[in-house]
């Protein structure tokens, strides 16, 4: 009995010191668990970390997001695959950011990586538990991982891996976003879920995966091998990515959400978290890649197309094989074939191009970005300005050097020429004809062409201007593309469409020889490889900078919706009417986000001097006018013009003597002075007009209003004595200058009288009236501004007279333009109009067009012609006196 007392006496003591030694060595916690990540995880494993995230770029774009988080939220992050290094990656990047880093990785273990004397702790802390309890301690049911986040620890859960699924699933371990829900039900705090990702392999997955992706793992899920492989040759091929919070509370309080108990609300929560980074991804990659085959045989094979087929066989008495046959003939013709070596060729080439011919090329990372995020919710359909055949090229590269898929391309069917037409084909290109009138099938088959690439996901670029703009402003905007878009979406090719409005400007554009000779009614060259092999000699210039912006998405979906129109039962008359609101809208925004340029404001100040020589000092004045409305109205600026505006303007004057569109009057004089004489070369002033028209959407309006204060012809006048000449400009020229249907004649005329008040030009008359004097400076500067109009007055003038001369009906479109520039010239010639530029096809089609849709349609309609003469006659000396 006493040696049984005594060894009862020896354990207690054992199990004392045994005690003691476990509070010794665990503090004054008993918390310790595999799935958290201490700080100090070991220097060696730390250092080596580090070298391989430091090979990984961060864009600011993220940290901005988490740094607009409440800091007062719980914060946890989720990827979708579970992947060790991602947490260590954001673990490591965002501490030393001083941003929220997660530490508590749900179902992670970090054994390997954990201090020998952690795992020791663990291990004491674990047979403790297990002694007392006769089962092992779990973080969850324990409460551990709620208790870290309420404490401001973040957390790292995966969203989607085998074993983690069983264990919920089949054992019924609870799930982390379920204790989530549970703990943001219990708190007033908001739990804000930030997604991420890491795209190892930037490229679009193939519909049927390669040997090396059976070995290796896939583009989305990558294995071991592959991914270290990346981060230690190709870290720059890497993005890491953040999509926007989720705002745990706000989520279950949606209508559909809160409905349900937590499990379900956790299984919803899985479900848009994992759609979140899909769409993530495929903003990146793009969608999977099928073949030309494929996407044939899907178009062609579609119940409603099949039904079409019969029927146009049936009514063309053709039989179905020869339909069936012509119908894949035209997607021949048509469809790209998305090629990734053709692409990264491209980006090898146009790079090396670029440097060569461009100084640099001006971005907003910023506006790239928030496309981006706006494609991770529904196509893009990107709408750039046309101004050169660059274009092609130069939008697709951003994307691409912006780790965004190249888009679809829609391109006139004259480029698919060899060889040139294989290699746009491999970069996105689908071709077009001209026109899609007499042929119905092909209309019924680039639709459905359309509809395809949109329910795949692809982006698509267009121009809605139908081809390139020759005289340096935006054209009219056609209907045909953006119908077909529009009527895919109401189709239900997805569930949302994102335009996206694009201004591409130059310094100087390749094309100024070849516009110059088109627009003085020169025939256009077509697109041959001889003038392929002839375009190297532009390798050997240099063309400035370039310029692009890109504009708000437009939600065509929320846009509808703005315009409460059912376009499932609207006429086709109210259908096409939307389509050209719309289209205007699009240009609108192009012109909103305009870029000024050194070139376009010199060459205005040029032209609209009133005689074909000036001095220095003219020219500045009239830069010094342009600059201040510029500054004014919030425009955008190039680059060079912030930096340094004087020596910028001087280096585009001695461009324009070098390139021989100005000359010195003396030409012994090597000095230049503000009292230097230049003549405008009369050959080159189509060209400075091109440049003139880049950055005439600045200043439309206030040549609208200065005209009208003009015409008043007085000193004293209100704003309300402008609106009726004003609303005649605006509507003469509906087709050169767009007005915005959503801001009103008196708003465009109020902003610009603001805008001459602030140049000196107006001043008012008495505080409480709304009447404005007229300066002694004003005078000359407003017929600065209304001088831009000008050359357009003088091209309708001459159109007026050709429905003089001739019957209605006399010629068809393209002969009246070629008589009405026939006309034109020898006008010019008799010093009847003054300026050459206004020896414009363009201007000719469009005040053709205008005068046709207001009662002018030849000779007999003299008592019209008069009326709009008298007025034009009038305008034209009032900028001239």
């Amino acid at each position: 009995m006493a040696l049984f007392q005594k060894l009862k006496g020896s354990i207690q003591t054992f199990r004392l010191k045994l005690r003691r030694l476990i509070e010794c060595m665990l503090g004054h916690t008993y918390d310790y668990f595999l799935c958290f990540y201490p700080d100090n995880s070991g220097y060696f494993i730390q250092k080596l970390i580090k070298r391989l995230i430091n090979k990984l770029n961060f864009d600011d774009h993220n940290i901005e997001k988490i740094k607009n988080i409440d800091k007062n939220s719980i914060v946890v992050y989720v990827c979708k695959n579970k992947r060790m290094l991602d947490f260590l990656y954001y673990h490591t990047k965002l501490k030393s950011l001083d941003l929220p880093y997660p530490q508590i990785g749900f179902d992670f273990k970090f054994f390997f990586l954990l201090p020998v004397k952690r795992l020791f702790q663990i291990f004491l802390c674990h047979m403790d538990y297990f002694f007392h309890h006769f089962q092992f301690k779990d973080a969850y049911t324990t409460n551990y991982a709620i208790k870290e986040l309420l404490n401001g620890r973040s957390g790292f859960i995966c969203l989607i891996e085998e074993d983690d699924f069983y264990k919920r699933f089949i054992k019924s371990t609870p799930d982390p976003l379920f204790l989530l829900i549970e703990l943001q039900k219990s708190i007033d705090k908001p739990v804000v879920i930030i997604p991420e990702d890491i795209i190892y392999v930037t490229k679009p997955m193939r519909k049927d995966p390669a040997l090396t992706d059976i070995l290796f793992g896939t583009h989305e899920k990558p294995g071991l091998i592959k991914r270290f492989f990346t981060i230690l040759k190709k870290p720059e091929k890497i993005r890491v990515e953040l999509a926007n919070p989720v705002n745990l509370k706000e989520f279950i309080k949606r209508p559909a959400i809160e409905q349900l108990d937590s499990e379900f609300q956790a299984h919803r929560l899985r479900s848009h978290l994992v759609d979140i980074l899909n769409r993530q991804r495929k903003s990146i990659t793009g969608p999977v890649l099928k073949s030309r085959q494929e996407i044939t045989e899907d178009i062609l094979t579609r119940k409603s197309l099949r039904e079409y087929l019969a029927q146009y066989a049936l009514e063309n008495n053709l039989t179905l094989s020869k339909t069936h046959k012509k119908a894949a003939g035209y997607i021949k013709e048509i469809a790209s074939t998305y090629n990734l070596q053709v692409i990264n060729f491209a980006n090898w080439l146009l790079t090396w191009i670029f440097k060569n011919i461009f100084e640099d090329l001006v971005l907003n990372q910023d506006e790239i970005n928030r496309m981006r995020e706006k494609s991770t919710e529904a196509p893009l359909i990107l709408v750039p300005c046309h101004k050169s055949h660059l274009d092609y090229l130069l939008l697709p590269y951003v994307m691409f050097r912006n780790n965004m898929p190249c888009p679809h391309i829609a391109a006139g069917k004259n480029l698919s020429f060899w060889p040139l037409g294989p290699l746009f084909r491999g970069g996105g290109a689908f071709f077009l004809r001209r026109t899609f009138k007499g042929a119905p099938l092909y209309a019924k088959i680039f639709a459905a062409y359309l509809e395809k690439l949109l329910y795949e996901g692809f982006n698509i670029k267009i121009f809605i201007e139908g081809g390139r703009s020759r005289t340096g402003k935006p054209l009219t905007p056609r209907p045909g593309g953006l119908a077909m878009l529009i009527n895919a979406y109401n189709n239900g090719a997805c569930d949302n469409l994102y335009f996206v409005p694009i201004f591409i400007g130059y310094d100087r554009v390749l094309e100024e020889d070849a516009y110059l000779k088109e627009i003085e009614g020169g025939k256009k060259n077509p697109e041959t490889l001889k003038g392929l092999i002839n375009a190297r000699k532009f390798l050997k210039k240099k063309y400035g900078k370039v310029y692009m912006r890109f504009d708000e998405p437009i939600s065509i979906k929320e846009y509808i919706q703005q315009k409460n129109i059912n376009l499932s039962k609207t006429t086709q008359e109210d259908y096409m009417a939307f389509v050209k609101r719309f289209g205007y809208k699009l240009i609108n925004a192009i012109n909103s986000n305009a870029v000024a340029t050194p070139h376009g404001i010199i060459a205005s100040a040029v032209l609209n001097c009133s005689k074909n020589s000036f001095t220095k000092k003219q020219v500045i004045s009239r830069v010094n006018t342009y600059m201040n409305m510029l500054t004014f109205m919030n425009a955008e600026l190039s680059d060079t013009l912030l930096i340094d505006a004087d020596n910028t303007l001087n280096s585009v004057i001695s461009d324009f003597i070098s390139r021989n569109f100005i000359e010195l009057a003396d030409e012994d004089d090597t000095d230049i002075t503000d009292n230097t004489v230049f003549i405008v070369k009369d050959n080159k002033r189509a060209i400075l007009d091109y440049y003139k028209n880049s950055v005439i959407s600045f200043f439309f309006n206030y040549a609208y209003t200065a005209i009208a204060i003009l015409e008043a012809d007085r000193f004293q006048f209100s704003p309300s004595d402008l609106v009726v000449r004003y609303k005649f400009l605006e509507k003469m020229f509906t087709d050169e200058f767009f007005f915005d249907e959503e801001t009103t004649c008196e708003e465009n005329i109020s902003r610009c009288i603001k805008g001459f008040m602030n140049e000196g030009i107006l001043v008012p008359d008495l505080p409480e009236s709304d009447m404005f004097h007229l300066t002694s400076q004003g005078l000359r500067k407003l017929k600065w501004f209304a001088a831009f109009l000008q050359p357009f007055f003088e091209s309708y003038k001459t159109a007026l007279l050709y429905f003089e001369k001739y019957e209605a009906d006399k010629h068809d479109g393209k002969e009246r333009i070629k008589k009405i520039h026939s006309m034109g010239t020898k006008l010019y010639k008799g010093k009847l109009i003054s300026l050459k530029e206004s020896l414009s096809q363009v201007n000719y089609k469009n005040a053709a067009n205008f005068f046709t849709k207001n009662g002018v349609t030849g000779s007999q309609d003299q008592i019209q012609i008069e009326y709009y003469k008298n007025i034009i006659d009038r305008l034209i000396l009032l900028i001239a006196s």
